[in-house]
């Protein structure tokens, strides 16, 4: 007859460390529910993290075995809650699957992995109510946006061809798509803010609507001014020159994330548009300003829309097209009329296509950021026209042609010295 199998010798001083912290990981997440009066508290999520580690420690086989062990518990916990409240245990019987699982990954070694899952764990029960509180806030239209972001990024993106679809090179689908996730995220990021901080002042409205779509900020400023007779001049011009700020800033953000050496052969100019911008807009106006009305609200009812990414997507996928002939027809000077024209468009589009033919080779860093900038100060210009002719008041279309001239001129000196810069370190 055989004898019985040799006896499994671990490292005593490694076995103990991964109990430990399997034991350590239950407790944490078990002071919770014991905090809250449940059936299951300390010690039963620390047995459950314990009996995980010991089938971590035998072995894959033995790890499926303490998760079934560790459901018939809690089968029998719901059947008792049932009888006894009328109600199931679902939250803390996902907790305590999950706390098992962590135990398998501290028996089979791991350490990382099941820290980071038991706080996270904990975390999500403890903010029980600041989740739900914030849960029935969400309104219809922001699940919807949420959901079709996370369809945008998660579910088409992958699908997309990777390269070209067309022979000439002109149309890259994931590419494109990159560049409307991006917008698409920041514009949902810039709503979350705006509308927890809500319409405070001018400024902040200006600014983050800016971050947005500075025409459309523009614009609703301007017929506000007109709305009011005048009452909000002062204001309007701040939120204007801090519309543009947010413009150049944003577009500094798409460059920096899409071509890092575009965003370097542009950086002076938008800087100085940001800054100029900004300082501009803390310049007070030296008579007294009327009485003025609650700040403008501005027409963001959605984060985001398909319409919104459809219409990024086509103007990004039009401007790279007709980038790219023009470059290849006309060399930059094509292309530098190609960002003009979509500066007044999007500019946010305008240098996301830049950026995008500059990482694919088509331009060189110097002409895409050349272009960004174009397109940077072409979106500061529409934004006079628009005040002077939906505002309909001559002195603060006076007041932001001064400003926003110096705005214009600033950045075009930051060209002129930039184009300087590669000749003046050598």
């Amino acid at each position: 007859m055989e004898g019985l199998p040799p006896v499994i010798t671990w490292p005593p001083l490694q076995t103990l460390m991964r109990l430990t912290l399997a034991l350590a990981v239950g407790l944490f997440v078990g002071l919770e529910r014991e905090w809250r009066g449940k059936e299951a508290g300390l010690r039963t999520f620390g047995f459950a993290s314990l009996l995980g580690g010991l089938g971590g420690l035998l072995g894959p086989p033995f790890a499926l075995l303490s998760i079934a062990l560790l459901g018939v518990l809690i089968t029998f916990l719901n059947w008792q809650s049932l009888r006894s409240e009328g109600t199931t245990e679902l939250t803390t019987s996902a907790a305590l699957l999950v706390t098992g699982f962590t135990g398998v990954l501290c028996g089979l070694g791991h350490t990382v992995t099941p820290a980071a899952v038991a706080v996270t764990a904990a975390g999500l029960l403890t903010w029980k109510e600041r989740l739900a509180a914030f849960s029935h806030q969400i309104t219809a239209e922001e699940l919807r946006s949420a959901i079709l972001l996370a369809i945008l990024a998660f579910a088409i993106y992958p699908a997309l061809p990777a390269q070209p679809v067309d022979p000439w090179g002109l149309i890259a689908p994931r590419a494109a798509w990159v560049t409307v996730i991006l917008i698409a995220a920041i514009g949902f990021v810039n709503y979350l803010l705006w509308k927890g901080f809500g319409a405070r002042g001018v400024e902040m409205t200006g600014f983050l609507g800016g971050l947005v779509n500075s025409t459309v900020t523009v614009t609703e400023m301007a017929n506000r001014v007109r709305e009011s007779a005048g009452r909000l001049l002062d204001v309007a011009y701040r939120g204007v020159m801090l519309a543009t700020a947010a413009m150049a800033l944003r577009n500094a953000v798409l460059l920096g994330l899409l071509s890092f050496g575009a965003f370097v052969d542009s950086a002076l100019p938008l800087v100085l548009i940001l800054l100029s911008s900004t300082g501009l807009a803390l310049v007070r106006a030296r008579a007294p300003a009327k009485a003025e009305s609650e700040a403008p609200t501005l027409p963001l009812k959605s984060p985001f829309s398909l319409l919104s990414a459809l219409k990024f997507g086509l103007i990004f996928l039009a401007l790279q097209a007709v980038g790219t002939v023009g470059q290849n027809l006309l060399g930059r000077f094509g292309f530098y009329a190609v960002s003009a024209v979509g500066g007044l468009v999007s500019s946010a589009s305008a240098v996301a296509s830049a950026a995008a033919l500059c990482s694919h080779g088509t331009i060189t860093p110097a002409v895409a950021g050349m272009g960004a900038i174009i397109a940077s100060l072409a979106s500061a210009g529409i934004n006079f026209v628009l005040v002077a002719r939906v505002s309909e008041q001559r002195s603060l279309t006076l007041r932001l042609g001064r400003s926003l001239g110096v705005v214009v001129i600033l950045g075009l000196v930051g060209a002129f010295v930039q184009t300087r810069l590669p000749g003046m370190l050598h």
